[in-house]
């Protein structure tokens, strides 16, 4: 972990930090997420917000994601000017898994995808 981040949660699978910068918060995502997990991940998540419009989650580090974790990343239950979840460095398998469900939305400049 580099100087300009700070360790939010960390089990066997998954390691969350967040990047330590003015502005709009952003979070790393390390490793695994499944049912085992994916509510921490949610409560993690939701402790991050703190008044922020939204957060960016960087999705780049992450080996594995199931339906469970999609679900808190994505919010699909909300409607999308609800969702205060902005994804980046979505891999390829995990777009392709949102095209299959039909959460994939496009992308904004810079990478964040809604």
């Amino acid at each position: 972990m580099s100087d300009g981040e700070r360790l939010l949660y960390q089990d066997e699978q998954l390691r969350i930090t967040a990047r330590l910068a003015p502005g709009i918060p952003a979070v790393m995502l390390i490793g695994e997420v499944d049912a085992t997990n994916s509510p921490a991940l949610s409560r993690t998540l939701t402790g991050s917000r703190q008044d922020a419009t939204y957060i960016v989650v960087d999705t780049g580090g992450l080996t594995f994601i199931d339906l469970s974790g999609l679900r808190v990343l994505v919010m699909p239950a909300l409607p999308p000017a609800q969702r205060w979840i902005r994804l980046h460095n979505v891999t390829p398998s995990q777009q392709r898994l949102l095209r299959l469900l039909g959460w994939l939305h496009e992308p904004r400049p810079q990478g964040v995808w809604l």
